[in-house]
This record gives C-alpha cells, sequence and structure tokens, in this order.
C-alpha cells in the first residue's frame, strides 16, 4: 500500500450502499468537500440519493467510488471501477479495491493514519485508541498556530535557511507546552515576537 492524503475538494464521489457503512463514508467525504452521490434502491429519498440497483452507469464521472453494498454488488463495482482506472474502497474485501481507509486520529487539522493494508482493520482501530489518548486538543491548536504563522515568516522573512531555523524552532514541543498553559493567542503572540527578534538578529 502507498501511503496517500486525497485532497476530495469538488471531486465527485459515489457511494454504493446506504447502510451504517456507506452513510459514514458519504459524511468523510462530504466533510473532505466531495460532492456526494449515494446509490441504493432501499434507501431514504433525498439530495444525492439515487433509488436505484447500481448499474454501471451510475459511475459516469465519478472520480472516486465506495463500495459498501453486499459482497456481490460490491465485487461488480469493484471490477468496472478497475476497468475504467477509477479509485474504489471496497468495504468488505478491502484488498479488492485500489484503496483502503485507514483509521483516523483528528485534531483539527491534524491528522494521524493508521492502517494494517486492510489485514486487520480491528489492530488498526485498537492502535487509533491508543493514539487518541497521547495526542490531545492541544495538538490541533498548536497546527492551527503553526499555520497562521507560517505566512507570517514566508511574508517577512526572505532567507530561505532563516525561515527553515523559525520552522524547526517552532516544531519543539516547548511551544506544545505554552499552548497548554497560556493558549492560542499567547502562543500565536509569542512567535511572532520570536519571528520579529530572529530578524533583528540577522539584520
Amino acid at each position: 500500500m502507498f501511503p496517500v492524503m486525497l485532497n476530495l475538494r469538488g471531486l465527485r464521489v459515489l457511494v454504493v450502499g446506504a447502510g451504517p457503512v456507506g452513510l459514514r463514508k458519504a459524511k468523510l467525504a462530504t466533510d473532505a468537500g466531495a460532492v456526494v452521490t449515494i446509490v441504493d434502491p432501499y434507501s431514504l429519498p433525498g439530495s444525492g440519493v439515487i433509488r436505484e440497483s447500481f448499474a454501471p452507469h451510475h459511475l459516469d464521472g465519478s472520480q472516486l467510488v465506495f463500495a459498501c453494498a453486499t459482497a456481490d454488488v460490491n465485487a461488480a463495482v469493484v471490477e468496472v471501477c478497475r476497468e475504467r482506472g477509477i479509485w474504489v474502497c471496497d468495504a468488505i474485501v478491502p484488498e479488492r479495491g485500489t484503496l483502503v481507509l485507514p483509521a483516523v486520529v483528528r485534531r483539527g487539522e491534524l491528522q494521524i493514519a493508521v492502517s494494517t493494508g486492510g489485514a486487520s482493520p480491528a489492530l488498526a482501530r485498537q492502535l487509533r485508541l491508543q493514539l487518541e489518548t497521547i495526542f490531545d486538543d492541544a495538538y490541533g491548536d498548536w497546527v492551527r498556530v503553526l499555520g497562521d504563522i507560517r505566512g507570517v515568516v514566508l511574508a517577512s522573512v526572505a532567507d530561505i535557511n532563516l525561515r527553515k531555523q523559525i520552522f524547526e524552532e517552532f516544531s519543539r514541543p516547548e511551544w506544545l507546552e505554552q499552548i497548554r498553559t497560556g493558549g492560542v493567542e499567547e502562543a500565536n503572540r509569542a512567535m511572532v515576537a520570536r519571528v520579529n527578534e530572529v530578524r533583528t538578529e540577522n539584520i
């Protein structure tokens, strides 16, 4: 398996099957900015829902597909997707598809993915639970502050090596502790002050 983070914003995603698994996949894709369509003959009516049995034409225009129906339907979906070169995730037989969704720890913009390549989703979930106890919400705040200060550094520090030095400093654990003790706004002010200090030292 090759690990990758996908930018789904604006992409068309098809979910075949409107059971609990399919609805979870649809929500994940929607939250990521995708345009999601669900195909299921027994689904409740609604926007983006096609109440039909799966047929190959449902794949037209799709760039990513989640097969979350019965084993037989999933097999048919995967077969057509592979023929057309469309990325597909099989919820029942992961290794049959072309991608596997990892277990993910989310803390704001920080995402930590754990995958066993489909060999043991249960182990991936257990590892995710362990990581959730290690990475608290402060990590998400840290990433947000780093995102804000990155713009400040890029706009005010021309020297590439100096930028690297500043970014590496702000990635040290003491800044995480400052966020935990003083909050986001205080950490942001301290980082801006530090950028100005470094600039002055290198004039």
